[in-house]
């Protein structure tokens, strides 16, 4: 497949999280999605448009985010028109807003193929992950399957869910899904990869639209029938206020279990392209260049004495001075300072409900 016969490829980048790992620097306001958290000059949300610009034409890159979001979307990806941002007025997580993009797909082209993937992963070989796309989006063209991708683990990572496949192959590199795990304990993540027959669970899945309707219909009926109402709504000027009154009603769950561990039909591709959710502190930490003491300085001037294995990150014009600190996550952003043990990394989005309750609220 390649840009010329990819007119009835679709893609919706789903960019409407407000990233609470990342707090200090990822606020309500401006989340992780628009940031350059690695220093690439981009935001991750333009990292994943670009990439995507390789898979099919501008014009059918669509981007589900937040209403709160819509400007800073057309401000992040000016060449996309403001009918290419869906608005979700409310978080109910990924399976209505799949719904609601599928359907809206769906109503543009009913031969419609439609990729959907998170705007804030970082993926490295670009290469290799077109090549999969094109892959799964021809086998789901020919096979009416569900696929989601996979990625060959490399470590007992227990902040992934992970994905068990058979083997051999169906075709190609495509393998049918046998189960979904969530997240493991430690022991657990470690059978996993020692018994070679699980994959991490990336969260990019490739599907015809009308397979995944078919699949809403039958396994998430609630979700289906609410949003499927306004079917002579979409590509319409009255989308949006039948999208404002109808979409809060869906219930809030994944696409995961609503659809993908109930459905027969899913399959998966084992891929490497360099692939992470860059879902936390310590997953920038991990990505970006050390010192000699094993830190990451991301701030124009440091003096980094007797410290080690910790991440620095300021914007500021200052010089940043630490003494004394192992493993520790060091964040000046705006109005906030964040010094925090990079073993409690996991515990940094609690503290949104901790200023929720002290009315510190302009702080999130």
């Amino acid at each position: 497949m390649n840009k010329l016969d990819s007119k009835n490829t679709y893609v919706a980048i789903m960019a409407g999280g407000v990233g609470s790992r990342f707090w200090p620097a990822s606020r309500n306001d401006h989340p992780k999605q628009f940031l350059d958290m690695l220093g690439m000059g981009k935001s991750l949300l333009r990292l994943t448009y670009e990439r995507f610009l390789k898979v099919c034409p501008n014009e059918n890159i669509f981007v589900v985010t937040n209403l709160q979001y819509r400007d800073l979307v057309l401000e992040h990806i000016p060449e996309i028109q403001p009918q290419q941002v869906l608005c979700e007025p409310s978080r109910n997580n990924t399976a209505p807003c799949i719904a609601y993009a599928s359907m809206k797909f769906h109503q543009l082209d009913p031969e419609a193929s439609m990729i959907v993937a998170p705007s804030d992963h970082l993926i490295t070989d670009e290469s290799a992950f077109i090549s999969c796309i094109q892959e799964a989006v021809a086998y789901a063209q020919a096979e009416k399957k569900l696929l989601t991708l996979g990625i060959q683990p490399h470590s007992p990572h227990t902040g992934y869910g992970y994905i068990r496949y058979e083997k051999p192959a169906l075709k190609g590199a495509v393998h049918k899904v046998l189960a979904f795990a969530e997240k493991p304990a430690l022991e657990k993540a470690e059978a996993f990869l020692s018994s070679g027959d699980y994959l991490w669970n990336a969260g990019i899945f490739v599907w015809q639209t009308k397979s995944i309707l078919e699949a809403f219909e039958n396994y998430a009926p609630e979700i289906f029938q609410i949003l499927e109402a306004g079917k002579d709504h979409y590509n319409a000027e009255s989308e949006q206020a039948f999208i404002n009154e109808a979409y809060p009603r869906t219930p809030s769950i994944s696409v995961d279990y609503a659809i993908m561990e109930k459905a027969q039909n899913v399959c998966t591709i084992p891929s490497e392209f360099g692939w992470s959710d860059l879902g936390s502190w310590n997953a920038v930490y991990d990505l970006q260049p050390k010192d000699e003491q094993e830190n990451v300085i991301n701030t124009p001037s440091s003096i980094m004495d007797d410290s080690r294995n910790c991440l620095v990150q300021s914007g500021a014009e200052k010089l940043v001075v630490i003494k004394g600190l192992e493993d520790y996550i060091i964040i000046d952003n705006k109005d906030v300072l964040l010094v925090y043990p990079r073993t409690d990394e996991q515990n940094i989005k609690k503290i949104s409900a901790q200023l929720k309750a002290k009315g510190l609220d302009q702080f999130l």
